[in-house]
């Protein structure tokens, strides 16, 4: 019998109780729908501001596979970006790589097929087996740092403004009730504003049907060699632990009145990410994390993601023009701020502690190829793993 992989999965979370049957509030349950924003803001900001995707397109599609989630589900079952990918176009951006939203497209459509296929045949948990541990966090914790690196880089524009944000953001990090990466937005929208608001006034004022285009068509062959080879490839081992064994066993474990199993959740990673680039969207996964995050701010059931998917409809749909006017009055300090926080997420998520000293090698190590290219750092800590095992590497 299958264990749940928990490779990547917060301890924090293992050692909480399971929660009563989903029964809640609608005032919990909007709470909780919005308690991943942590998440979905810095890489919805970073695919808008830094890689020029319209906001329609990606929120549609977010919108579209959170109602799905939540009425399949019947739990607060999360639809996140995927961490892996969205770091990559950042830190290649960064790096003279055109990261264009085709390309982007690409890395969804693979990635769609690609848990389609494994879900279809049943080869999830076989091919997991061959993915170690410290190779993942080897990866996550070099993205991380590239993140962090890329936020630094957008503050230097801003320096001592980009200080005081950063400072401010550490402090309300401590209070977990307070949505910190929202409040930064705001807070750096507010005040452009106070600056110019007719721009974004103007766009609020006229709100106006706005459909995504069918992405397909405009996909070109280089466009999806470098999203295949350069972020859909690397993504796939970290997808497997967090967002498949660890799911099932969060979804599992909190709400057993409402059990899922790694084929449905392959199944539904795959044809979300198929939706998502057939109308211009991000690669899409179901994190653990996520779920913990919405149950911590009252979620219990599937209505929550219903609502956070409902309100991404609306502002896709309807309010496209101000969103894309909000998100370009973000200053560099604010928008650098976002980014560090995110990447010191990521590399605090890689945390294991623990190991013998040949384990920390293959991370460290791994970490340290991953900030200059996550598909040789892949390669290198499954490699590393496997010749340490058999005693072809000696430290």
């Amino acid at each position: 019998m299958h264990q749940p992989d928990s490779r990547l999965h917060d301890a924090r979370t293992t050692a909480a109780p399971p929660d009563e049957p989903a029964r809640s509030g609608w005032l919990s349950e909007v709470s909780g729908a919005f308690g991943d924003l942590g998440v979905l803001i810095p890489f919805v900001t970073a695919y808008l501001a830094i890689v020029g995707m319209a906001p329609q397109s990606v929120l549609v599609p977010i919108g579209l596979a959170s109602i799905a989630a939540g009425l399949w589900f019947r739990t607060p079952f999360p639809v996140q970006p995927m961490k892996l990918i969205g770091a990559s176009v950042v830190l290649y951006s960064q790096a003279g790589i055109a990261m264009t939203p085709e390309v982007v497209v690409a890395a969804g459509l693979f990635t769609g097929v690609t848990w389609l296929a494994l879900g279809l045949a049943g080869l999830a948990e076989r091919f997991s087996a061959w993915i170690p541990r410290e190779a993942l966090l080897g990866v996550v914790m070099g993205l991380g740092f590239g993140f962090m690196l890329e936020g630094l880089r957008t503050m230097s524009a801003q320096p001592w403004a980009g200080a005081a944000t950063l400072a401010i953001a550490l402090v309300l990090l401590s209070r977990p009730a307070i949505p910190t990466m929202l409040v930064l937005l705001a807070g750096g929208v507010g005040a452009s504003l106070l600056a110019d608001p007719a721009p974004a006034i103007a766009a609020l004022a006229a709100p106006s049907w706005t459909l995504p285009a069918f992405a397909w068509p405009t996909l070109s062959w280089r466009a999806i060699e470098v999203g295949v080879l350069l972020l859909a490839l690397p993504q796939l081992p970290l997808t497997f632990g967090n967002a498949l064994f660890a799911v099932v066993d969060e979804n599992n474990r909190r709400f057993p009145a409402h059990p899922t199993n790694e084929r449905v959740v392959a199944l539904s990673t795959g044809a979300m990410n198929v939706v998502s680039s057939a109308l211009g969207g991000i690669p899409l996964c179901h994190g653990a994390g996520g779920m913990a995050a919405q149950t911590r701010f009252g979620a219990r059931s599937g209505r929550a993601p219903v609502i956070l998917g409902v309100t991404l409809l609306a502002l896709g749909l309807v309010f496209a023009d101000a969103v894309a006017a909000l998100f370009a009055l973000v200053p560099p300090a604010v928008l650098g701020a976002i980014l560090f926080l995110a990447g010191l997420q990521l590399a605090l998520g890689s945390r294991e502690p623990g190991g013998e000293k040949v384990d920390r090698f293959v991370v460290l190590a791994t970490a340290g190829i991953a900030v200059w290219h996550a598909g040789l750092a892949v390669l290198f800590g499954v490699l590393a793993h496997h010749a340490t095992r058999r005693g072809w590497i000696r430290l």
